[in-house]
């Protein structure tokens, strides 16, 4: 493996977006938030992907937030800058930006909605990669939120970008990791996505993690990672059960998801994030004591885990 890659490797948190009390994005808060994960002593941030709400942002807004970030971290962590928008112009803009604040890395789903063919999704990733030149770039897949799958044929294309090192894989065959570990030989990070399967995946070959639940209870994760490190799956998997669980009442909710576990950082940590960006759902007043027990639940694992 390429030491240059080794920084992929571990717990990437996926950011959240922070806002005010009008709904706007707070620089303030987002740097909190950067802080206290890089206090938690995660691997690096992913910032501006679905976590981050990216498709209810506008650009400026986008651009905002990797600024707060990278002047409260830079340097400190890792950092993965998701720059894809569902036009290529801005797509491009969002990562010359990203490269002349000088981040690790730049991702980017495939465009959505309409189902372009491979030639047109490699054009539009190539020429985001083009406008950071000098930055690694690593291909987010997510079919089931996208609506298209990365194939092996479009995997191998844009290897032939030297700037592309990996691959975020959220789709939920754990198997696909294997595949892409293997399609992309030793210099290639591919990231478990699906939070759920973060044991499985590692197992099966993936460098390290990309997840939308790691900021609300990083220690579970960084845990897991230590233990599969160590090479004892067998004792990761009780938390990845307790975690899977933990997901699994967060998403009961009438809230959106983003919005629960924003809220569950306000009670275990403290930390004023705001709600979420409409249309999402924010929580309503039913839905604060399945909050309070789900904040409870991720004590009691830290607890016993931990």
């Amino acid at each position: 493996m390429n030491n240059h890659l080794e920084k992929y490797h571990g717990v990437i948190p996926a950011f959240y977006a922070c806002y005010d009390e009008n709904g706007q994005v707070s620089v303030e808060r987002t740097r909190k938030l950067a802080r206290h994960l890089v206090s938690k002593g995660v691997k690096g941030l992913y910032v501006g992907g679905s976590s981050g709400e990216c498709i209810y942002l506008e650009k400026e807004e986008r651009m905002q937030i990797l600024e707060a970030v990278m002047a409260e971290v830079k340097g400190e962590c890792t950092i993965i800058a998701h720059v894809a928008c569902n036009n290529t112009h801005e797509s491009c803009q969002l990562a010359a930006h990203a490269e002349s604040l000088g981040v690790d890395a730049i991702a980017s789903i495939p465009p959505i909605y309409f189902h372009l063919p491979d030639h047109a999704i490699a054009a539009y990733w190539n020429a985001m990669s083009a406008a950071a030149p000098n930055t690694d770039f690593i291909i987010y897949n997510i079919p089931q939120l996208a609506g298209v799958a990365l194939s092996v044929s479009l995997f191998h294309e844009m290897r032939k970008n030297p700037r592309v090192i990996g691959v975020k894989n959220s789709s939920m065959p754990a198997q696909d990791i294997q595949i892409f570990k293997a399609e992309g030989g030793e210099n290639c990070v591919v990231f478990n996505g699906p939070d759920e399967q973060f044991v499985a995946g590692r197992a099966i070959g993936a460098d390290g993690g990309i997840g939308g639940t790691y900021a609300v209870m990083p220690e579970l994760f960084l845990k897991m990672d230590a233990l599969i490190r160590s090479g004892n799956h067998a004792a990761a998997c009780p938390i990845q059960h307790e975690v899977n669980g933990i997901i699994t009442d967060m998403c009961a909710c009438h809230g959106n998801l983003y919005a629960v576990m924003k809220q569950i950082l306000k009670i275990r940590e403290g930390l004023e994030l705001g709600s979420v960006r409409e249309p999402m759902p924010a929580l309503i007043p039913e839905d604060m004591p399945k909050v309070q027990a789900c904040a409870e639940r991720i004590s009691a694992a830290i607890a016993r885990f931990c």
